[in-house]
């Protein structure tokens, strides 16, 4: 090839190739996503979008009850509202939140996240969705789960997934109204799937770096399928708000806390007069015990069913119903689900020898902070006393048993700033007498401290904890 013709070509490839640069330089690029990640967000807006049509509002005007920073031993009552979220469960308006969102609400409103009218334009700015009233079906504080209803039907909702399948990493999203931001969403993976906040505590959460703040108590944690794998309860922050550590109720346990407080209204856990121990390696070591892992039996309580049994202190918990024990939650927690009267098979290990037993369960005492849910305030309120009360009556009879007196009023919490001086009611004291004059109702304490003249000591006898006592009090 002539050396002119040559130049010729390397002047054509020269031009093209300054004329391709200048034109990528000019246009943005056009090239597609990869599939995968086009796939995994259009995966997400579809969920988002279909989950965040059952996910509420909820708006609580009323009563909280709250313990006192230095003493645990009695409940402070206080007007408040209250906001959070919810997770619509039913077309027919059942609704899961958390009890400390709904706890105390004298009117309890849900709204929902779409107008039931939509327009037919295509505004960002959709119509805010109806505010409906809503009662209350059950209260749970243990679990600090609700579970409330609106006169609503047709509605859509959500279906619980299997807590028990996570696995740490997996992405979730968490949606509710964070600082009352309406149908909010966020995106993060599953921290933990397992965590204990207190030693031998039966509860445990799901820990997820999703980001969530004030109002998103009672809001979904959904996986990729859109199924409700935990409910949002709580944060550990230093500011107040997100650090991403996030907690979630696990589905496996709102699912049970709902389907018996939509049934009963309140939750049975059974028990057989055991308090377990997880054993730690320390433990293990000082006690001589034959291996680091477990649970073992720290008391059996006098005249109940495991002492009946035969089970004794140092026991510890091989099995139950044939189900390895591994710590105290697991043997905890497989009983109190068990029906209550049912029997189970305990195997423990007593020195080197391996022994049965069969158990009763029995339905497990509940806290005194339960007959906060039994009464209304501005009904059962003792203003001179600073508390509130509420009449013993069969239903009562059956909850607290062994009464000394079949008769008399409870404390189901004690106001803010009692009117009076001396020693302090508590939360579950049952007040007999008024000054040697016998108490039967609400009504007839409110009388007894009517009639006691001015400057005269006030005396209650009372019942605390299955013991009688006087309380010498002084009105202000």
């Amino acid at each position: 090839m002539p050396r002119s013709a040559f130049s010729v070509i390397l002047l054509i490839l020269a031009s093209g190739l300054w004329s391709l640069d200048a034109q990528t330089k000019e246009r943005p690029a056009e090239g597609k996503p990869p599939d995968a990640l086009r796939d995994l967000s259009t995966s997400l807006e579809t969920l988002a979008r279909r989950a965040g049509n059952a996910v509420v509002q909820i708006f609580s005007t009323g009563y909280a009850f709250s313990d006192e920073g230095d003493s645990g031993n009695a409940s402070l009552l206080s007007r408040q509202r209250s906001s959070g979220s919810g997770v619509i469960l039913s077309a027919d308006g059942y609704i899961v939140t958390n009890a400390h969102v709904v706890q105390g609400g004298r009117r309890i409103r849900v709204q929902l996240p779409q107008s039931l009218d939509q327009p037919p334009g295509h505004s960002v700015l959709r119509p805010a969705g109806p505010i409906l009233d809503a009662k209350t079906v059950g209260i749970d504080r243990e679990s600090d789960l609700a579970v409330i209803k609106i006169g609503q039907t047709d509605l859509p909702f959500l279906r619980f997934g299997h807590s028990e399948d996570l696995r740490q990493g997996q992405i979730v999203l968490a949606m509710g109204n964070p600082l009352g931001l309406a149908n909010s969403v966020s995106m993060g993976v599953v921290s933990s799937v397992a965590r204990q906040l207190k030693p031998d505590d039966t509860m445990i959460y799901i820990q997820t770096d999703a980001p969530i703040n004030p109002g998103n108590s009672g809001g979904p944690l959904l996986d990729t399928e859109g199924r409700v794998i935990g409910i949002n309860t709580l944060i550990l922050s230093q500011s107040g708000g997100s650090e991403g550590i996030g907690f979630a109720i696990p589905s496996n346990i709102v699912s049970n806390v709902v389907r018996q407080l939509q049934k009963d209204g309140h939750v049975h856990r059974g028990e057989i007069g055991v308090y377990a121990q997880t054993i730690t390696p320390a433990l293990a070591t000082g006690l001589g015990l034959p291996r680091g892992w477990g649970a073992l039996l720290g008391d059996v309580m006098p005249g109940g069913p495991a002492d009946e049994a035969g089970l004794k202190i140092g026991d510890i918990a091989l099995t139950l119903n044939d189900k390895v024990i591994e710590n105290a939650r697991q043997l905890e927690v497989n009983l109190y689900g068990r029906p209550i009267g049912d029997k189970v098979t305990l195997e423990v290990l007593r020195g080197d020898q391996k022994m049965r037993f069969d158990v009763a369960v029995i339905e497990r005492d509940n806290d005194p902070q339960r007959f906060a849910d039994l009464v209304k305030p501005e009904e059962n309120i003792v203003s001179k006393l600073g508390i509130i009360g509420v009449e013993i009556t069969a239903k009562i009879a059956e909850m607290v048993q062994d009464l000394r007196t079949p008769r008399g009023v409870i404390v189901a919490a004690r106001a803010a700033g009692a009117p009076f001086f001396g020693a302090e009611l508590h939360a579950g004291d049952v007040i007999y007498a008024v000054n040697g004059r016998p108490i039967s109702s609400v009504a007839s304490l409110r009388q007894a401290l009517d009639d006691t003249k001015a400057g005269k000591p006030i005396i209650l006898q009372i019942e605390r904890e299955g013991r009688l006592k006087f309380l010498d009090l002084e009105l202000e």
